[in-house]
């Protein structure tokens, strides 16, 4: 599990050191840096997964560094990555960009590029990385990362063996989780499984994720299926019944609306996630209803008492108060959590972290931190 993540000189960040935690909030208004959190980490992936990350022989042509634009995020180029105020190790030289995090006890890696205005690749200047990268959950079949932008209803999704089978990763969009699914749908989720669903029709993955889903949408179900000739599956949605290949009157995403869709791979995300897993989530309550931002958290909560950790970007207080409430029933501890408030103080980012108690009572509540519901009620009663 990553412990402590420290960023210097990137984006909003002339230098912060961030706690994470099996469950972590990262809240605040817009463009304070919550993104940024989220982005770090993902470059790094994205630098990994493209090669660029390893240094190899020290030459300056060859040894490494960060690949600012590709699948997982578009950052530009080095001068889009630089903080304003950065700040360097000695006058006249070009300003390092750093990305570091504590992972488990006693173990540090750490990489440094050198800042290159108009480059979309930064050569590396310096780095502490791991002996074996498939240890770490994020260089590992263990990862999932979902931005904000995530797939919308439609007739049909892509079928890349390569990606949802072979790497198990299910797309920066939840471009792949359709596919995942229709390919594990029978795999079984055991009885006392922190991710079992109590109301689920059996003991399937497709059995779990319809369970889930109906927390979202009360009688739902769902198919995922092949479609034969053609590198494409089919995604189809139903109400009442039960799942499965026996359903009836399904329906195509685009006459079902947003909310199943994208909320559809952050499901799959997270009932699929195990011991050592990491998961970034981009505003998981995107389109769903209050009470289904609710019952998001809880699968939060359960992915995290499965051994995953979670890194999530939320505006949602229905996101906040299932977190807390899961810590109060004694479904996720205390100390598994961190809540960060982002709010920027005109000489940068300043960050608040409120303590979660036992009985998910918050330590501080900080001016601009999901109070507006309160002022709105101020007015309308004075």
């Amino acid at each position: 599990m990553i412990r402590q993540l420290s960023l210097t000189n990137f984006k909003a960040f002339r230098s912060a050191d961030i706690r994470l935690a099996p469950v972590t909030l990262l809240t605040g208004l817009n463009s304070s840096g919550k993104s940024t959190v989220l982005q770090s980490l993902a470059l790094l992936r994205q630098s990994y997964d493209s090669g660029i990350l390893m240094s190899t022989d020290g030459n300056a042509d060859s040894r490494g560094g960060f690949l600012l634009d590709g699948d997982l995020v578009e950052l530009g180029t080095g001068q889009d990555l630089l903080h304003e105020d950065f700040t360097t190790e000695r006058p006249g030289t070009d300003p390092l960009i750093s990305v570091a995090f504590e992972f488990a006890e006693r173990e540090s890696y750490a990489w440094s590029v050198r800042y290159a205005p108009e480059q979309d690749v930064l050569p590396l200047e310096s780095s502490i990385r791991p002996a074996d990268w498939g240890d770490v959950p994020l260089f590992s079949r263990r990862f999932q990362y979902l931005k904000a932008d995530r797939i919308t209803p439609a007739t049909t999704y892509p079928r890349s063996h390569h990606q949802a089978i072979g790497r198990g990763f299910l797309g920066a969009r939840g471009e792949h989780a359709v596919n995942f699914l229709r390919h594990h749908a029978q795999d079984v989720v055991p009885d006392g499984h922190p991710l079992r669903h109590p109301e689920a029709g059996g003991h399937t993955l497709l059995d779990q994720v319809v369970a889930w889903m109906q927390e979202l949408c009360p009688g739902v179900r769902l198919e995922a299926s092949e479609i034969p000739g053609i590198d494409s599956v089919r995604l189809s949605f139903g109400f009442g019944g039960t799942a499965g290949l026996d359903s009836t009157r399904l329906r195509r995403p685009t006459n079902v609306g947003f909310g199943l869709t994208y909320a559809l791979p952050i499901v799959v995300a997270c009932l699929t996630a195990g011991p050592g897993s990491l998961i970034l989530l981009e505003n998981p309550e995107a389109h769903l209803h209050p009470r289904g931002q609710s019952r998001m958290a809880s699968l939060i909560a359960a992915a995290a008492s499965a051994g995953a950790q979670l890194v999530v970007e939320t505006h949602s207080d229905h996101v906040l108060d299932g977190t807390r409430l899961a810590v109060k029933q004694g479904r996720l501890a205390a100390r598994d959590t961190a809540v960060h408030f982002f709010r920027g103080n005109g000489a940068g980012v300043e960050i608040i972290t409120p303590t979660v108690a036992e009985d998910g009572s918050l330590s501080e509540w900080p001016e601009g931190f999901f109070d507006e519901s309160d002022h709105t009620l101020d007015q309308l009663l004075g």
